[in-house]
């Protein structure tokens, strides 16, 4: 009879135990030349991820708002704080563009709240600037210059000189690119910049023909990484013997320009759509509420992280769900797992580790159709992928 009674009261307890109600919101580039690669692909990913979750756990509340923060930090900041103060919103999801996800970043600080960029590039989210508020989870400018630039030094493409988007996303990714650049005993020649959402390129691609180093590194995206691509194929620059670059590069990107332009190059992701049967179908489902886009690696980290983040709240208790330090670590403890990126962790800085892939981009004749565009060279594990934990700076590595 003991032993009944206290099932039945561990049971009660489970059916006592509220289910989760929370508001979250997607902050992104929904109408510029970032809408591609997050826009209203994050906006779907995370409707399922509230979907899924609400259909799992029934009596669970998950709202989903949604604003264009227009890649201008001030428009960005000022959607965030009227969240946070004024409309319950508890946690931010992707804000792409790095000179936005900082305000944010600074913003879910200083009211408690919760960032997990998921398009956000730029290391400093868990490096000098690390706060007990924010998740970075897809990908970083860290990884991405560690993976790519030490592969491309490694197969001869020892000098290099870049083309650099003029905000703190481009700058973050030439320095950490740079620097796994010199680690492998190359060298970097030189350097050009270039404002947000330019048309003409010419005058950067000349001095980057001019420079004769053997790598044009492309340190920029979305649609500046677009134009830049279609105009230095207009100048020859492959042809001439250089090798270019694309540093961050989405499946959007290579949609967007074809396998003629694009065919060969290299990029690093931590998600492909057509990886396994898993990722596939999950990526259906977004397609199909998506004008039949395959989701980017972005899209990915919006759906996971937010199952992540709900997951997390299960585990606190009610009164302490608006915390946003306390629902962050409660992140931190748990393990993470889901269909898209597999397994892995989220350190004490805020970096979530998983493994990141080295994909070549498929001839014409390889490919069997839209959207299948690449091939997988090699896998590098979270833990060699992503900056090390005493190297980024960040005042809460010692916890």
């Amino acid at each position: 009879m003991f032993g009944l009674a206290v099932a039945l009261a561990i049971a009660g307890s489970a059916v006592a135990q509220a289910q989760v109600k929370v508001k979250i919101g997607v902050l992104n580039d929904q109408s510029g030349i970032g809408a591609a690669l997050g826009g209203r692909g994050s906006v779907v990913a995370a409707q399922l991820a509230a979907e899924d979750y609400q259909k799992a756990n029934p009596g669970a509340v998950v709202e989903v708002v949604t604003a264009d923060h227009q890649n201008k930090p001030d428009i960005g900041a000022a959607i965030a704080r009227r969240w946070f103060d004024q409309e319950g919103v508890q946690a931010i999801f992707d804000v792409q563009t790095s000179s936005v996800a900082l305000a944010v970043h600074d913003l879910a600080r200083q009211g408690n709240k919760v960032l997990i960029a998921s398009g956000a590039g730029t290391a400093d989210l868990t490096g000098a600037r690390c706060t007990p508020n924010t998740v970075h989870w897809t990908y970083d400018t860290w990884a991405l210059g560690n993976a790519l630039g030490r592969a491309t030094v490694r197969a001869g493409g020892k000098s290099w000189f870049f083309i650099t988007a003029d905000y703190s996303f481009g700058h973050a990714l030439q320095r950490d690119t740079s620097a796994a650049v010199k680690r492998e005993g190359g060298t970097v020649v030189g350097q050009v910049l270039h404002p947000f959402a330019t048309t003409d390129y010419s005058s950067l691609i000349l001095q980057a023909q001019g420079s004769k180093a053997q790598v044009v590194g492309l340190a920029t995206s979305a649609g500046d990484l677009v134009n830049i691509i279609k105009q230095s194929a207009e100048f020859g620059v492959t042809q001439s013997g250089q090798q270019v670059a694309a540093l961050l590069m989405f499946i959007s990107d290579v949609h967007a320009l074809g396998l003629e332009v694009t065919q060969g190059m290299t990029l690093v992701s931590p998600f492909y759509w057509d990886q396994n049967p898993e990722t596939r179908a999950w990526s259906e489902r977004v397609a199909a509420k998506n004008g039949g886009q395959m989701p980017t690696m972005v899209h990915a980290g919006v759906y996971a992280g937010l199952q992540h983040y709900l997951k997390a709240l299960e585990t606190m208790p009610e009164a302490k769900r608006t915390d946003g330090a306390a629902s962050v670590q409660a992140m931190k403890t748990l393990p993470t797992e889901d269909i898209l990126f597999g397994k892995g962790s989220i350190r004490s800085d805020g970096r979530k580790l998983h493994d990141m892939h080295l994909f070549q981009i498929k001839k014409p004749s390889e490919s069997k159709g839209p959207y299948d565009y690449y091939k997988r060279l090699s896998t590098v594990s979270g833990q060699d992928a992503f900056r090390p934990l005493s190297e980024g700076g960040c005042t809460l590595a010692a916890n």
